[in-house]
């Protein structure tokens, strides 16, 4: 897309918000159910996308993109009404008689940057809350995954406003062009090197920037758990969400050197019932996105530092962009494994002495976009939930923090900026405005010139909320 191009869909998007269409509660109805029809009339199509893209199993593909889309749309449909409301606040008797409200107000004109790993998902949830909000929305979808972003640009121009909803498809140079243009928000799902970019272009019009960014989100086990319903959890959070390609999947492990044998064997076992003998048959594990993904995580295991860790697993052909669930134990922490998000079916496991020494090492790394703990000590809980920064949390589960919409999704440091998901999505991209309404009554002469020393006195006890001051300020 060349740059006059991109300037002309800003212009016309800004002209639909000007002309007040999209802050209508019935403009916004209606496009969150055109989102639902898109789901109900084109599961197939977009299943179909999603296996030629990622080859992902239909299982993760309608319960992870398609029934997390309808989830949002459906809270979003049966909320509205009530989020768009304006919210009574408190007023203060130095403002007395007075009433006051927080209205949320549509920010404008918004840019959703969306990736390839949950490209339905993570394509249309953000647009959930930017119409709830009353926005228009341009959704760049990620290159990467080709037919998926072909089947969103085909269905949202068939089903939505495509005066206020569009989709600008291509590669760098078309994100580049609309990263020059002036949005009024810009949400970015991807990686820290990108999330700087768009921070970038984003500073030069003061544009607000909601980043979702990942980072290196561990888990830890203590010994005193359900081990085989933990491993379970693990795996599935780890290789049955999109091979590991996930940013918020466990991305290495932390136990005690005594409990590891035990856990190990737990996984190993689990992990065969899962996926067969022989995983790389398995039509239930995904491929990985590309041939250079694919170089760069063998690459992590071809490691000198890594290569002789290998404790499960390894096995990957190129042919099928397939890495069958790989586990390296004690890798050292100057290895490239442990200091890059591995994004992949690759899980470390580091062993420690006493469990608790498990958040040092955690604290000492950048903050994740989500820290997950097995124990039943409640003791050790509290001290994870305390000590441990990261974007989001579960004990004694990996990822379904995501899936509970009155929870915010959203990084911290590192890890991103901002937060979305339910009604954190309609005021992620709503301005709260807040009103102070009076009438003309009460107008105390104590704020007016000439000034005067029992004005001030007044002025003094009201400020301070004296009762007893302000009746002697008033009697002189």
């Amino acid at each position: 897309m060349a740059i006059i191009d991109a300037e002309s869909v800003v212009k016309e998007l800004r002209s639909t918000y000007t002309s007040g269409k999209t802050k209508s509660y019935e403009w916004r109805i209606s496009q969150l159910k055109a989102i639902m029809k898109i789901l109900t009339y084109h599961e197939k199509d977009i299943l179909e996308a999603l296996r030629s893209d990622l080859n992902k199993p239909e299982h993760e593909a309608f319960v992870h993109e398609i029934a997390g889309v309808s989830s949002s749309c459906k809270l979003a449909l049966k909320e509205l009404h009530r989020w768009m409301k304006p919210e009574k606040a408190k007023t203060t008797i130095v403002t007395f008689p007075s009433s006051a409200e927080i209205v949320s107000e549509p920010l404008g004109v918004v840019l959703v940057i969306s990736p390839w790993n949950y490209p339905i998902y993570l394509g249309l949830d953000p647009i959930i809350g930017a119409i709830a909000a009353g926005n228009t929305v341009v959704l760049k979808p990620s290159e990467m995954a080709p037919a998926t972003s072909s089947v969103l640009s085909k269905l949202i121009s068939e089903y939505m406003d495509t005066s206020a909803v569009k989709v600008v498809e291509g590669a760098v140079p078309e994100t580049t062009s609309l990263l020059e243009q002036r949005w009024d928000k810009i949400l970015y799902t991807g990686n820290g090197k990108v999330g700087r970019i768009v921070l970038a272009a984003a500073a030069k019009h003061l544009t607000p920037v909601l980043l979702e960014l990942g980072g290196k989100s561990p888990v830890v086990v203590d010994s005193n758990i359900n081990i085989n319903v933990a491993a379970r959890r693990i795996i599935s959070g780890k290789w049955g969400c999109n091979s590991g390609q996930t940013c918020v999947s466990p991305d290495y492990l932390i136990t005690t050197k005594e409990f590891a044998p035990k856990l190990l064997s737990a996984l190993t076992s689990e992990i065969e019932k899962f996926y067969g003998k022989d995983p790389m048959q398995s039509n239930d594990l995904s491929s990985i996105i590309n041939a250079h993904h694919f170089d760069r995580l063998t690459k992590l295991l071809d490691d000198d530092k890594v290569s002789g860790k290998v404790v499960f697993g390894g096995r990957r052909d190129k042919t099928k962009l397939k890495i069958a669930p790989t586990i390296v134990l004690d890798v050292p922490g100057d290895s490239s494994v442990m200091n890059e998000e591995i994004f992949g079916p690759i899980l470390p496991i580091l062993t420690v002495n006493k469990i608790e020494d498990s958040i040092g090492i955690i604290t000492a790394k950048e903050k994740p976009l989500a820290a997950y703990l097995f124990t039943n000590d409640k003791k050790l809980k509290e001290e994870f939930i305390r000590s441990v920064s990261a974007g989001g949390m579960a004990i004694n589960e990996t990822n379904l923090q995501l899936v509970e919409l009155n929870l915010p999704f959203g990084g911290v440091g590192e890890s991103g900026m901002g937060a979305y998901h339910g009604k954190f999505s309609f005021d992620a991209f709503s301005h709260k405005k807040g009103v102070l309404i009076r009438n003309f009554l009460g107008d105390v002469t104590a704020r007016y010139p000439p000034y005067s020393s029992r004005k001030l006195q007044f002025l003094k006890a009201v400020l301070s909320y004296d009762i007893l001051g302000i009746f002697r300020a008033l009697l002189g």
